[in-house]
């Protein structure tokens, strides 16, 4: 019988140990991959399936796969302005709201103190009651016989038969009320980061607070602004909410028509097919505006 006291152990190399944590991090990544597989790869074949649909079936005789290309030409001549619009309407609300939640995030992050808990709570607050219910608020708000429209009328902002109901003004000022948080938070979590001592540096290098925001906070808040931003636009530019509500046909947005055709005209081809071009067109967007902003990091 062969003993084994003189047998030299068995060393384990880096390579081994690499392939064990490399295996275990895939085995970490499978339920994510597989929600993602179930929840987003699957429902965008069947959309992109939809889209190339034959527009002559229906729920009756069905649907054939034709391949029919001509669906995205025929949305987009049928539909180009709501699809504008809501391009428009989405980055006015993204502008307001980055203007209004720079201020506030700053004010938070540097100025409130020992109340900076509370106020983040504030911000997050309108997330514990209904979307639906807080634009029926704003509907309340903008009423043509409303505390807002009579103030401006008597400041002769508005005329006698003036109002903000029913127009454009009013589904911006929803978007930008709504998803104001979304920019908020980013831009918090960037901001409140920043050394306050290269702030006062800037000043001993005699830059007056102007030019040291300029030079100093905003750009190190940048990845808050690109973060907020996209977050603010992608749902906004898609939302048909706030116009359906606060808005009249007039101010019809792309998701009330992708909501229109599948729900009421059941044209699910030209739905379909608008709601691809909708996702890629925003998709090619965001790549853009991150690359000209020169933050790949973020993707």
């Amino acid at each position: 019988m062969a003993s084994t006291a003189g047998a030299a152990p068995v060393a384990v190399t880096p390579v081994d140990t690499g392939r064990r944590r490399g295996g275990i991090g895939y085995l970490l990544l499978l339920p994510a991959a597989l929600w993602l597989c179930l929840f987003f790869v699957v429902p965008f074949y069947s959309l992109l399936a939809t889209s190339l649909f034959d527009p002559s079936g229906s729920d009756f005789r069905g649907y054939d796969m034709t391949y029919h290309w001509q669906n995205y030409v025929d949305v987009v001549k049928e539909y180009w302005q709501p699809m504008l619009r809501s391009l428009w309407y989405g980055a006015l609300a993204t502008f307001f709201c980055l203007v209004l939640g720079y201020v506030l995030a700053y004010a938070i992050a540097f100025k409130a103190g020992r109340w900076k808990n509370l106020m983040l709570v504030l911000v997050i607050a309108p997330f514990f009651t209904s979307f639906l219910v807080r634009t029926l608020s704003w509907k309340l708000i903008l009423a043509d016989d409303g505390v807002v429209v009579n103030t401006l009328q008597f400041l002769h902002i508005l005329g006698p038969d003036g109002r903000l109901l029913a127009t454009s003004v009013a589904v911006i000022a929803g978007l930008t009320y709504n998803f104001l948080p979304f920019m908020v938070l980013p831009l918090f979590a960037s901001i409140d980061k920043i050394d306050h001592r290269l702030i006062e540096a800037a000043g001993d290098l005699y830059a007056n607070p102007i030019v040291g925001f300029f030079k100093v906070t905003w750009p190190l808040s940048l990845p808050g602004v690109i973060s907020g931003t996209l977050l603010t636009f992608i749902p906004a530019a898609g939302d048909y909410i706030n116009a359906q509500l606060l808005g009249s046909p007039n101010q019809r947005m792309v998701g009330g028509v992708i909501q229109s055709l599948f729900t009421d005209a059941n044209d699910y081809p030209a739905a379909a097919a608008l709601s691809m071009i909708l996702m890629v067109g925003i998709v090619a967007m965001v790549l853009v505006y991150v690359r000209r902003a020169g933050t790949e990091e973020l993707l």
